[in-house]
C-alpha cells in the first residue's frame, strides 16, 4: 500500500472528464453522465462510459444526469459523486495521504462556482492544501505544445462541450480571454431543434452528437450527403423516421459558429498590437471535441484572415495540459504567482 497518493490531473468537462496520473499520463477518460434511481435518494446505479452506455435505454425508474453545465457544476451531490468515483477509478483508495489535483476550469466563473467546485473536489478525496484551479485554456495551449513561457503571443481556442475558451497567453500567464458558454453541447441542441421543428421528431443527445459527426459542418459542403435518422413522433407517440441533409444541419449550426468567431474577434480587439503580430505570423490554435465540426478551422480562417491550425489531437490538449502541471508542480507555483493576467467575460 502506497503511503501517498499520486498527484493526479482531471480536465472536468461539462461532456466527458479526463483524469491523468502523475508520470502516467491519462488512465481515464469517460463521459459526464450518471444514471440514477428515482425517488428521495437518488442511489447512483453507473458512472461515466457504463452510464452512457445506459442512456435511453432504462426503465423509467431511471434518469440520466448530467452534473455540469456551461463548464460549471449544476448538481453537487452528482457531481461529487462522479468526481469521488473518477479519482478512485484512477488511482485506487489505499492511501493515508490524499493527492494533490489539478483541475481545469472555464475562464467564466463566479467566485461562488469557484468554491462550489473546490469543495466538491476536497470532498471527493483531493488533499486541502493541494488543490489548484487552471484556467483551460491555459492548460489547452500548455497541451498543445506552444511556447506559453516565452515573450510571445499564443492564442489558444478551446472549443469544449459546455463553453468555448478563447485566451491569448504570454509569459505564462493569460493577457486577455473571453469565455462563452456555447459549444458542443449546443450544437446538439440546435441539431434536436431543427429535427423537432421540422418533422415534429425527439431524438435522443446522443443521436444529435452522431449526427454531428455524421453530417455536421461549419462551411456548406460541395456535395450534399443525407442520413437516416431515427425517434419519436410528438403526436402519436410512436417511432418515427426522418431523412436529413447537411445543408439543414449546416443552417442550425451556423449562429454556433457565428458566436465563436464573434468571441476570437473581441479577443483580437483587446489583444496588444505586439502580440498581434505574433498570432498574424504563427496563427490561431484550435482545440478541444468542438473544434473538431469539420470546416470550422476553415470557417475561422476566412473569417479572420489569419492561419488556423486544428491540434493534432483536439480531445486531449487540455488533458496533457493538466497532466503536464500534475508532473511539474514548480512550474504551478510560478504560475500561481504571476500576476500578469486580465480576464474580459460576457455580461
Amino acid at each position: 500500500m502506497a503511503i501517498v497518493a499520486p498527484d493526479i490531473g482531471i480536465d472536468l468537462g461539462t461532456s466527458n472528464t479526463v483524469v491523468c496520473v502523475r508520470k502516467k499520463g491519462i488512465v481515464l477518460s469517460e463521459p459526464t453522465v450518471l444514471v440514477v434511481e428515482n425517488g428521495g435518494k437518488h442511489a447512483v446505479r453507473a458512472i461515466g462510459a457504463e452510464a452512457y452506455d445506459l442512456m435511453g435505454r432504462t426503465t423509467n425508474q431511471f434518469t440520466d444526469v448530467h452534473p455540469m453545465a456551461d463548464g460549471v457544476i449544476r448538481d453537487y451531490e452528482m457531481a461529487l459523486a462522479l468526481i469521488q468515483f473518477f479519482i478512485r477509478k484512477a488511482i485506487g483508495v489505499s492511501h493515508l495521504v490524499k493527492p494533490r489535483a489539478v483541475i481545469t476550469i472555464p475562464g467564466r466563473m463566479t467566485p461562488i462556482e469557484r468554491r462550489v467546485i473546490r469543495q466538491a473536489a476536497l470532498n471527493a478525496g483531493v488533499r486541502k492544501n493541494g488543490l489548484n484551479l487552471v484556467e483551460k485554456s491555459f492548460a489547452a495551449a500548455l497541451g498543445s505544445g506552444l511556447p506559453v513561457s516565452e515573450p510571445i503571443g499564443n492564442m489558444v481556442v478551446d472549443v469544449g462541450g459546455g463553453t468555448t475558451e478563447v485566451a491569448v497567453i504570454s509569459v505564462n500567464g493569460i493577457v486577455i480571454s473571453r469565455s462563452v458558454r456555447i459549444g458542443g453541447v449546443k450544437m446538439n441542441e440546435a441539431i434536436t431543434a431543427y429535427i423537432k421543428k421540422d418533422f415534429n421528431m425527439l431524438i435522443t443527445d446522443r443521436i444529435a452528437e452522431e449526427v454531428k459527426m455524421d453530417l455536421g459542418a461549419a462551411l456548406p459542403l460541395k456535395e450534399e450527403r443525407h442520413a437516416t435518422v431515427r425517434g419519436k413522433d410528438m403526436i402519436t407517440d410512436l417511432p418515427q423516421i426522418a431523412e436529413i441533409s447537411t445543408s439543414k444541419i449546416y443552417e442550425a449550426l451556423r449562429p454556433i459558429c457565428e458566436a465563436i468567431l464573434a468571441a476570437i474577434q473581441f479577443v483580437l480587439s483587446k489583444t496588444p498590437p505586439e502580440l498581434c503580430g505574433d498570432i498574424i505570423k504563427n496563427g490561431i490554435h484550435l482545440t478541444g471535441g468542438g473544434a473538431m465540426l469539420f470546416g470550422l478551422d476553415q470557417y475561422i480562417a476566412s473569417g479572420l484572415g489569419i492561419k488556423v491550425l486544428l491540434a493534432k489531437d483536439p480531445l486531449t490538449c487540455s488533458a496533457m495540459g493538466v497532466s503536464q502541471l500534475a508532473d511539474n508542480y514548480e512550474l504551478l507555483h510560478r504560475l500561481a504567482g504571476n500576476t500578469f493576467q486580465q480576464s474580459e467575460t460576457e455580461e
